[in-house]
């Protein structure tokens, strides 16, 4: 049965090109990540407050270079996009940044980042996610992009707000973490 709203992404969008580098405010790139860059990946996973908010801990480096050619291999299938947030100038990875849950017939995916404990509050997660949001949006096309964040998350709410992301409301109980169900803050930002 044929739909009658057309896809607002076509597919292949992002499967038939390399994934791009993405200029981002004061002196930061987004770029895709290398199985060069596994050593920082694991060793952001040490990191206990980075730990609070996933789910997920890379065990070892390997570990963490499959997970850079999951991401890599996410990009070809259109399912999600990583980046490594890095000095232009010093190719210095300082955080990620991606789209998840992209959903190209909908025109809709999910930001989510994190920044290395020494570059925090430095203004990296919110010129990271504002470049994303200004390409997904305004060169890919998508309509509405999603934050979410659990409610004790006040650095990420401070990055959703900063960057635009309007709040809407509360999903009870909607992420299970280590220690337990967390309440989680839905914001959106939505293309003009």
């Amino acid at each position: 049965m044929p739909y009658k709203i057309s896809n607002v992404v076509e597919p292949g969008t992002f499967a038939r090109r390399e994934q791009p580098s993405l200029p981002a405010p004061g002196g930061l790139v987004l770029r895709p990540w290398s199985p060069d860059d596994a050593g920082v990946v694991y060793e952001a996973f040490q990191d206990p407050v980075l730990q609070r908010w996933h789910a997920r801990v890379a065990d070892t480096e390997d570990e963490a270079r499959e997970w850079i050619e999951g991401w890599r291999a996410d990009w070809a299938e259109e399912r999600s996009a990583h980046w490594a947030v890095a000095g232009a100038e010093s190719g210095q990875v300082v955080g990620r940044v991606a789209l998840r849950e992209i959903d190209l017939a909908d025109g809709q995916a999910e930001a989510a980042y994190w920044t290395r404990p020494r570059f925090r509050g430095r203004g990296v997660a919110p010129r990271a996610v504002a470049a994303l949001a200004a390409w997904a949006l305004d060169v890919v096309g998508l309509h509405r992009l999603e934050l979410t964040h659990a409610t004790a998350n006040e650095a990420s709410c401070r990055v959703a707000l900063k960057t635009g992301f309007v709040p809407e409301g509360t999903k009870r109980s909607a992420v299970l973490h280590e220690d337990g169900w967390h309440d989680m803050h839905l914001h959106a930002r939505i293309a003009p």
